[in-house]
């Protein structure tokens, strides 16, 4: 899962590929004729844009060719892209050597079948399993299976607040969704709006069905992991996420368009005082807002709801079980898992270490770094463990784009009609599940 994007200057980018030796993507894994001193990866786009992910990775890369001999082939893929793009290999069979996945999807493509199963002794080759912090750990699969990804980048969720604004209008950052809301209307005058949401992107309209609903107490799925989308608990949920645009009038109707980054540049341009985002400070900052110019709290949970504020979002790494350079491919997960290069790589992307022991030292600012954490020890529920959960994310996140785009048109969203599209999706994931 992500969230990220800015503009990075595309011959910086070429320049950091061509010294990190990296060739052009390919969808085929690695080949014995090259002697198995190959490997193709796929990346996600976790960066300020597609370009800085090549300019972040390229040294490491290069780094991890010096060590061992094996030339990494990189391709970095956006997130609107990249399950279509795994689904599609698992299917056809090209697949790359080594991906990054969403860590929620780790369970549904567990199921696959595909990805090579991280038992103790393949841990061990890595460095075991217990040099990961737990809450990322058991994101990468089934519960009670083995699992088949290891954690590579830990993010939460956290509302973002310009600090001036707040001053100006004389407000406390929110601890409550009603001071959230509050804060949102007063600060939506003079043709600005008070808060951004990315509700173009289905994988966040998703997120923050989940999350509400789960302030609410509701589950998406029952024991016996059938979805439970039509429950009063999800249908309020997400009926109170479309309402910040529709009833508060507190979100621009045009954010039905930003499925990456737009809300950030236009919070660092200060034309929004609020903006939703996971683990954003590297992305804030490199569009220029200083450190001291902005916080960051919990998303808020409704008074007297349950205080979840996110879920412990992040990156998982998988190996294609068909890959053609197993051991390389393993060597490549123990080398992007090490101490050096996580700290290295999170200092770049802004990331929360997946590593016991380790400290995030993308902030200066240690107020910050203490909310996130946090966040991601004490506030955070992990998303729905099952095999559907993939599917949950399209059909319940692209209907939410949908709603959202009845309300940017002018039309009013009522809760039956929120949850006959809920509704829909549930029978879709439940068809689909067998």
């Amino acid at each position: 899962m992500k969230i990220r994007t800015l503009t990075a200057a595309a011959a910086m980018a070429a320049l950091a590929l061509s010294a990190a030796g990296c060739s052009s993507p390919s969808s085929s894994p690695s080949q014995n004729a090259e002697g198995g001193k190959t490997l193709t990866y796929w990346a996600s786009n976790t960066g300020t844009s597609l370009d800085n992910d090549k300019e972040v990775l390229g040294p490491q890369l290069k780094k991890f060719e010096e060590k061992t001999g094996i030339k990494v082939n990189l391709e970095v893929i956006g997130w609107n892209d990249l399950q279509t793009r795994i689904q599609t290999a698992v299917t056809s069979g090209q697949a790359p050597d080594v991906v990054n996945i969403g860590n929620t999807w780790a369970s549904s493509l567990q199921s696959t079948g595909a990805f090579l199963p991280m038992d103790d002794a393949t841990m061990k080759t890595i460095g075991g399993s217990d040099k990961f912090v737990d809450a990322a750990l058991e994101t990468a699969g089934a519960p009670g299976q083995t699992p088949t990804s290891v954690p590579l980048y830990g993010m939460v969720y956290g509302l973002y607040y310009n600090k001036a604004k707040f001053a100006e209008a004389g407000i406390q950052p929110p601890k409550t969704y009603e001071e959230m809301l509050s804060a949102a209307k007063k600060l939506t005058k003079d043709g600005q709006f008070g808060l951004s949401l990315r509700a173009g992107s289905y994988s966040t309209n998703a997120h923050f069905a989940f999350l509400n609903s789960a302030q609410n107490g509701a589950d998406l799925f029952d024991d016996a992991g059938k979805p439970t989308f039509t429950s009063d608990g999800v249908v309020k949920g997400v009926k109170r996420y479309i309402d910040l645009m529709q009833s508060e009038k507190v979100v621009k109707p045009s954010d039905v368009q930003v499925d990456s980054g737009q809300g950030v540049h236009d919070f660092t341009a200060g034309k929004v005082p609020m903006v939703i985002g996971a683990t954003i400070d590297s992305i804030i900052q490199a569009d220029g807002m200083k450190a001291d110019q902005y916080g960051v709290v919990p998303y808020p949970a409704p008074a007297g709801a349950k205080d979840i504020a996110s879920f412990p979002a992040g990156i998982n790494l998988s190996v294609f079980k068909n890959t053609k350079n197993k051991d390389g491919a393993l060597k490549f997960v123990e080398f992007m898992t090490s101490s050096e290069t996580q700290k290295a790589l999170n200092d770049k992307f802004g990331t929360l270490p997946v590593l016991k022991g380790a400290e995030p030292t993308f902030l200066a600012d240690t107020e910050k770094a203490k909310v996130l954490q946090d966040i991601y020890a004490n506030k955070s529920k992990p998303l729905p463990l099952v095999a559907a959960e993939d599917q949950y994310e399209s059909t319940v996140g692209k209907a939410m784009i949908q709603l959202f785009s009845k309300v940017a048109s002018g039309s009013t969203v009522s809760e039956e009609e929120i949850r006959g599209a809920l509704d829909t999706a549930q029978q879709q994931v439940a068809a689909s599940a067998g």
